[in-house]
């Protein structure tokens, strides 16, 4: 049978065969096994930590399963009581073997080798140990870690990040598109002292701002506060200064982006809200349809973001700024735990961040752990690739930023892209943060909405929730806590945990 064969829609019967069904997992198993090799030699030069050379080649053997359809299997497994593969990612062969030596004994052939106890579970253990590189110690009740971005306050508020922490935040995110490095040491300071005087642990992530394209300024028409649909918005390469114009104009913070459009390209602004395509490109700028806002319009605000999705920008995901971030970083490098890299896309992203850290600190084993965060199309279909170069040279994780990547993708696929970078990351033991506007409602205004409520509860499948600033965040971070210690008596990554149930 071969590999092209397994790809290809079963009927019922045949597999309704235990023999059949045994002699498909283990050609099966030769396949993934064979593609899964040849994946990881290409990848071998580049994987220098001892630690993760098993967790890429579990990355490898679950790529290679993946360009199967299992699901006729996963049916027909079902009946005999045998796991339907449908929590593979952290153990791909283990599991495979498992089944296989059940069936086979089913069939009352001699038993294919049966994995140990310890090799079903080493991946899940891989997790954990690169979790806690990554986070720190696993804490006794909760697996999930929190994460809360520092507002300015926390410079100056030595008691609102001693609260945060004593509510449980496990890691302080401090925005590099924020505030100022004298703000950022202060800051610093407080979490240092706070996790002394509380006795809890809490790392510390530094977040490089990137190449985000915003609205630099933006001048409305006369009388006219709101765009709708169907009006012209002229996108600039300077200040818009024309006076008296019958359209809305705004430069942006990146001019050079505007010789990348072409008439169709998609547009959208602040997070999605407005929604436009290039309709004309002339020596004055750019001129955008706008096809997409509310009934009652929308303000074309400054400092909002632009996104331009599927369209190659060729930018790098290190600004000049960010390189001066990175002066401050390695200067304070005993107290910096995490590097969080905004619009990665590629490996070559990763390598040249390394090769900044590198040329910044000389020793090696000072050099922070790097989050990138997955914020387009290219950055997904480059995801194995990035996890390779990142976690092949130090402790890595990946933050699904939710809210660029939804305008990136579009809404409709955010979930189930969100579900695929979850279980990729599992099969190659790399943790994950939860984030973008997670209980937004409680945070800012002190009462949240159902739908992010049943949102936080099955963030318990990342490593890390990631809280942004507001008025209630302190309070935010109590309920997250006890939503997400809840959350793990019912379930572990996508496993349900079936304890005893009291409701009935």
């Amino acid at each position: 049978m071969s590999s092209s064969h397994l790809q290809q829609p079963y009927l019922a019967a045949e597999l309704s065969n235990p023999l059949t069904l045994l002699a498909t997992l283990r050609q099966l198993r030769k396949s993934v096994y064979a593609e899964g090799q040849e994946i990881f030699q290409e990848w071998r030069s580049r994987i220098h930590r001892p630690t993760f050379i098993d967790s890429s080649l579990n990355l490898a053997y679950y790529l290679a399963l993946r360009r199967h359809d299992l699901r006729p299997l996963q049916a027909a497994l079902m009946p005999w009581g045998l796991s339907s593969l449908g929590r593979i990612e952290a153990r791909v062969m283990p599991n495979l073997d498992a089944v296989i030596a059940t069936l086979a004994a089913v069939c009352h052939e001699t038993p294919d080798s049966h994995p140990s106890l310890e090799a079903f579970f080493d991946g899940d253990r891989l997790l954990k140990q690169h979790t806690e590189e990554l986070f720190g110690k696993t804490l006794n009740h909760r697996r999930v870690r929190i994460m809360v971005t520092l507002p300015t306050e926390a410079a100056s508020n030595y008691e609102l990040v001693r609260d945060l922490i004593y509510q449980g935040t496990n890691c302080m995110r401090i925005n590099c598109a924020h505030d100022t490095p004298k703000e950022w040491l202060k800051m610093i300071t407080n979490v240092r002292l706070a996790q002394a005087e509380m006795g809890r642990p809490c790392r510390i992530l530094m977040d490089l701002s990137g190449p985000k394209i915003r609205i630099e300024c933006a001048i409305a028409p006369q009388a006219k506060q709101r765009i709708y649909r169907g009006e012209l918005l002229l996108l600039t390469r300077d200040l818009p200064t024309t006076i008296g114009s019958t359209c809305f104009q705004a430069n942006c913070t990146l001019p050079e982006i505007l010789d990348c459009l072409e008439v169709g390209t998609t547009v959208w602004i602040d997070d999605g809200h407005i929604g436009a395509i290039v309709e004309a490109i002339a020596p004055e700028g750019v001129w955008l349809r706008i096809t997409h806002t509310r009934p009652k319009g929308e303000k074309v605000r400054p400092d909002k973001g632009i996104n331009f999705p599927y369209t190659n920008l060729n930018l790098s995901p290190l600004t000049h700024k960010d390189r001066q971030d990175l002066d401050f970083i390695a200067a304070n490098v005993d107290n910096i735990d995490i590097i969080g890299y905004s619009f990665v896309q590629k490996p070559e992203d990763i390598e040249l961040l390394q090769r900044e850290l590198e040329a910044r600190i000389p020793n090696h084993e000072e050099i922070p752990a790097i989050v990138a965060k997955i914020e387009t199309p290219l950055a997904v279909a480059n995801l194995p690739e990035l996890i390779v170069q990142a976690a092949g040279k130090q402790p890595f994780g990946i933050m699904i930023a939710r809210g660029d990547l939804a305008v990136e993708i579009g809404y409709q696929r955010l979930a189930e892209i969100q579900e695929e970078i979850l279980w990729l990351c599992e099969a190659a033991h790399v943790p994950v943060i939860w984030a973008t506007q997670v209980l937004e409602n409680l945070v800012k205004n002190g009462m949240p909405s159902r739908a992010e409520m049943t949102d936080a509860a099955m963030a318990e499948r990342a490593e890390c929730v990631m809280l942004n600033k507001g008025a209630y965040v302190v309070e935010a971070v109590g309920i997250l806590d006890d939503v997400l210690t809840r959350m793990q008596a019912h379930q572990l990554k996508k496993t349900p945990q079936l304890r005893a149930l009291h409701s009935w």
